[in-house]
């Protein structure tokens, strides 16, 4: 089978374009300049453009909020059920493969209908090992990836494309258990919608024992932000964004005529999502989630967040290159959504620090700290905003918002400084490398649904 190639299928691998270089080392000459030559106003100037992408950010989560409290109806059942490929990407996860075995084998839809391939590297013998025990159902294959460069998913993904069969294709992870329904409900969307090529399932953090550190309630929260608020209000307001890694459910014929994914980017989801708006396709969201275990203690959250900011910089990279193909609409929302995620890593950190110094010379001196009433209002407005997004998002996927998680927010945003500032050097030093996320079965997790193993055997 041939796959079209589109212009910006493996863009993550290629270097900056003249006019990208000439802007950057402009921009950077510049402030050099201003900084040497007239340091005060160049900082003044800098921190009013950070203040106004404080309040732009608070404005477009607020925006964002509101549209999505009126959800459309879900669709009608569709005349007939469309053939479906389920693919998982797994490298080094023998220890969760069976239980994700298990997790797909629940999902609700017709057996003679469903294919389904557990993509695994080949050198990777543990996890094929542990596979090939694992009790499929029959309509779950093992596929081998062969040897090769980059060694990414998205590279994985692109070798299952040629033997997809199904009209409709959806991406899971490791560590994910989707609500048995999830399938019925994005394929009736499809049928609804000619023009739809891709709907996004909202993800969220199982409720069980490990989900009471600083670490994993922050994750969770954020989760809930942005899959139950952001892209629930972009998706309504008919704007792009970017995918999550997983749950993701596309046409096949859309995907291979854009070539796949991008497999140097490392996070081709989030520019898939762009790629098919440059592409004169719309996005959309369902409602029934998968859920996935937090990534853990410190020394696994980092990496993980270190490669979606690279990814992040990567997908922005690639789609500056030609900005006119996203449209004033695709423009805006790549602003607020990537540009606006790198940034704020960026100052969160800094932001802080120079609050809590002022605050601790002031005291030291005896005096009123020097803060500026305008920059305070500034951060109070974005912190106000953040916290309205989670506590929405945490309503609607079941979580419990505490005064604790609000007061501790700040803190968990300035360690993405430290994941911002790796994640630039490492897309200096290695952009292709793959930061891998270590997962562990989750025997006492609560997902909030009730379901029974292959359910897809009722379902035919």
């Amino acid at each position: 089978m041939t796959i079209k190639t589109n212009a910006l299928s493996g863009a993550g691998r290629r270097t900056p374009t003249a006019w990208q270089a000439a802007v950057v080392g402009g921009l950077a000459t510049s402030a050099a300049l201003a900084l040497v030559l007239l340091p005060r106003a160049t900082l003044e100037a800098l921190i009013l453009g950070l203040q106004a992408c404080f309040v732009a950010t608070a404005v477009w989560r607020a925006v964002l909020a509101a549209a999505s409290l009126s959800p459309p109806p879900p669709p009608p059942k569709p005349g007939r059920w469309p053939r479906y490929t389920v693919l998982a990407a797994l490298y080094d996860e023998a220890a969760v493969v069976e239980q994700l075995v298990q997790n797909l084998s629940r999902l609700d839809y017709p057996r003679r209908q469903l294919q389904g391939f557990l993509i695994l590297e080949a050198h990777d013998q543990s996890t094929i090992a542990a596979a090939t025990a694992a009790a499929r159902p029959d309509w779950l294959q093992i596929l081998i990836v062969p040897p090769g460069a980059p060694q990414t998913k998205p590279r994985a993904l692109n070798h299952a494309l040629p033997f997809i069969k199904g009209e409709l294709v959806t991406v899971y992870d490791a560590e994910d258990a989707p609500d048995p329904g999830q399938l019925r409900e994005a394929a009736a969307h499809f049928a609804q919608s000619p023009d739809l090529a891709c709907v996004q399932a909202p993800l969220r953090v199982r409720r069980g024992a490990g989900l009471k550190g600083f670490l994993d309630r922050q994750f969770a929260l954020e989760y809930a932000a942005l899959f139950e608020v952001n892209l629930q209000g972009m998706a309504k307001l008919n704007l792009p964004f970017p995918l999550g890694g997983t749950s993701n459910h596309l046409r096949t014929a859309v995907l291979r005529d854009l070539g796949g994914w991008d497999a140097y980017n490392v996070t081709e989801d989030a520019d898939l999502g762009f790629r098919l708006w440059s592409a004169g396709w719309r996005l959309g969201v369902i409602h029934r989630p998968t859920w996935e275990t937090p990534p853990g203690p410190f020394e696994r959250w980092l990496p993980q967040r270190t490669r979606w900011l690279k990814g992040y910089m990567q997908t922005w990279g690639v789609h500056t290159r030609s900005p006119a193909a996203l449209g004033e609409r695709g423009l805006l929302s790549l602003v607020m959504t990537l540009g606006a995620a790198v940034i704020s890593a960026a100052c969160h950190a800094p932001a802080l620090a120079w609050i809590g110094s002022a605050l601790l010379l002031g005291l030291h001196a005896g005096a009123a700290p020097s803060l500026p009433t305008g920059s305070l209002a500034v951060l109070a407005l974005g912190v106000v905003a953040a916290w309205m997004s989670c506590a929405v998002g945490a309503r609607r996927a079941g979580l419990d918002y505490r005064l604790s998680d609000m007061l501790l927010a700040p803190a968990y945003w300035s360690l993405l400084s430290v994941a911002f500032a790796q994640a630039l050097w490492r897309l200096i030093v290695s952009p292709y490398a793959w930061d891998k996320t270590i997962h562990e079965p989750d025997h006492d997790a609560e997902c909030g649904a009730s379901t029974h193993v292959d359910a897809g055997r009722k379902a035919a």
